[in-house]
């Protein structure tokens, strides 16, 4: 019967196996194809997540959110007042949720000085010294420099690396761009003191945009999501 069948296809039993080898390959490129998409959807929503929290995080620490912390203890207050002695309970509630607002504003104004302070301190660190003197040379940086710079934006902006490499996982090139545009670097010094072109500094920037975020961004885009964290 399958010889009656392969004589009437024209298939030998080498063509057939041929055929069949074909099809099983293409059968299991299209699984993995399928598998590596889900799998891609699913880290790209949860860097998203990622982001989305971070920005939250952000949020909390705004003027315009500090503001709304102002307004809702006010009303906290006149509230109280109004209960004097009476429900006692509630009493205690109400002002359990002031003086958490007003925790949540101290730190948040902590955070706004700390951040506004920021670009001095770099700016008159000896690292950054250290970058303009290479500049001036037309060098890059080494070993020990980098080691610096990433110590001084850590000390700086705490839990900067943790927070960049929570959403993917960057190559040394990718960190060191993300960290002089972090200390305010232009482009065409990042590429100086990374060794590399202006447009391989630009392509990173761009490409690390569409990997954190699954769609196509400016190197501007880039750069303001990195002095956001």
């Amino acid at each position: 019967m399958n010889e009656m069948i392969l004589s009437i296809l024209g298939f030998s039993d080498r063509e057939l196996f041929l055929v069949m080898i074909v099809v099983v390959t293409y059968a299991t490129l299209f699984i993995v194809t399928v598998q590596n998409s889900k799998r891609k959807i699913l880290q790209l929503n949860e860097r998203l997540r990622k982001i989305d929290a971070l920005r939250e995080e952000q949020e909390e620490k705004s003027e315009q959110r500090i503001e709304q912390n102002q307004q809702r203890i006010a009303e906290l207050e006149k509230i109280i007042h109004k209960l004097g002695d009476e429900n006692s309970m509630l009493k205690l509630e109400l002002e359990e949720r002031k003086a958490k607002l007003d925790y949540n504003n101290k730190v948040a104004r902590i955070e706004q000085e700390k951040r506004q302070q920021a670009e001095s301190v770099i700016m008159s660190s000896t690292v950054y010294a250290k970058i303009k003197e290479l500049l001036a040379k037309g060098r890059s940086l080494g070993d020990d420099d980098w080691k610096a710079v990433t110590q001084l934006i850590n000390e700086v902006y705490t839990g900067f690396t943790e927070r960049l490499f929570n959403l993917y996982r960057m190559t040394e090139q990718d960190y060191h761009v993300c960290l002089l545009i972090k200390m305010h670097i232009q482009p065409k010094d990042i590429a100086t003191l990374t060794a590399h072109s202006k447009e391989s500094v630009a392509s990173t920037r761009s490409r690390l945009y569409q990997k954190i975020f699954g769609k196509k961004g400016t190197t501007k885009e880039w750069d303001e999501f990195v002095m956001s964290l």
